[in-house]
């Protein structure tokens, strides 16, 4: 019998971002925005070894996504999946160009038993991208930097089993904080980043009966709260009549829910911190 995927999402926030994905003994990262030893820390909750991952997949070039690739790969030898235009974001962060396995953006390939589908987001970045990860009739989609919920995104994470998406900011919280102006605008922006109730719209424009389990990533600690993502989430999974998707929360400073991803029938979630 096929063994199911296997999603944690490691890190999520302005700290750092990374989300490890499992299937049939080959664990790969998307995103690793901590430390090395930060990194092999937090899989060692979930028992899984960090000299055992296979390949390390970059969304884009921000410092919360790749703080650790120089060290993993120097360290442990994992390649780098990443477009051009992102590797050469990286070329002076101590990456050689002998570490990437350069992909395109639009056209799948294959790491270990994984397709990789890589699509266009709407980001501040050179060429940012999520992803959709299938492997034995199962498909995730990640998405956790993107500024408003484009046509192609949706069409991306539609049918998916499990999402990993931004749930960045509340409207109000926002609005009324410290920031600069500058900056709100740039986190309002069709390329900053996305606020609950937008996560909320795309989440129940995409849910489809398959849909077991969402995590919401990217939850700024100064302009949301962890309560007001999950209830706009899960009000808009109810008005979609799909009320029975589990919410989950991520975090800055340790790893999320573990999930088992199963091609037909929903897996109970083992706890973090049990593989």
């Amino acid at each position: 019998m096929a063994m199911p995927m296997k999603i944690c999402v490691l890190a999520s926030g302005s700290s750092g971002n990374a989300i490890y994905v499992e299937e049939a003994g080959c664990g790969i990262l998307v995103d690793a925005g901590l430390s090395r030893r930060e990194l092999g820390a937090r899989l060692g909750t979930i028992g899984v070894d960090l000299g055992g991952v296979s390949a390390v997949l970059v969304s884009h070039e921000h410092g919360d996504h790749v703080q650790g690739l120089a060290v993993l790969h120097r360290v442990h030898g994992i390649p780098v999946h990443a477009n051009r235009m992102t590797a050469s974001g990286l070329f002076d962060r101590g990456l050689p160009a002998p570490a990437f396995r350069l992909f395109r953006t639009g056209a799948d390939f294959s790491v270990g038993p994984f397709t990789v589908s890589p699509f266009p987001v709407p980001h501040d970045a050179l060429d940012p991208v999520g992803f959709v990860l299938s492997a034995g009739g199962c498909r995730v989609g990640i998405s956790t930097d993107l500024g408003h919920p484009a046509p192609q995104v949706k069409e991306r994470l539609r049918g998916c089993r499990a999402i990993v998406i931004e749930a960045n900011h509340d409207g109000e919280l926002l609005a009324g904080g410290d920031r600069h102006p500058s900056l709100k605008e740039r986190i309002r922006g069709g390329n900053g980043h996305l606020s609950n109730e937008e996560a909320a719209a795309l989440v129940a424009a995409v849910a489809t009966e398959g849909l077991r389990d969402v995590f919401l990533a990217h939850l700024s600690r100064e302009c949301n709260r962890p309560e007001l993502a999950r209830a706009a989430v899960e009000g808009a999974l109810r008005a979609a009549g799909r009320g029975g998707v589990a919410v989950r929360l991520t975090f800055a400073d340790r790893a999320s829910d573990l999930i088992e991803c199963a091609a037909e029938n929903s897996v109970p979630a083992a706890p973090a911190g049990v593989l």
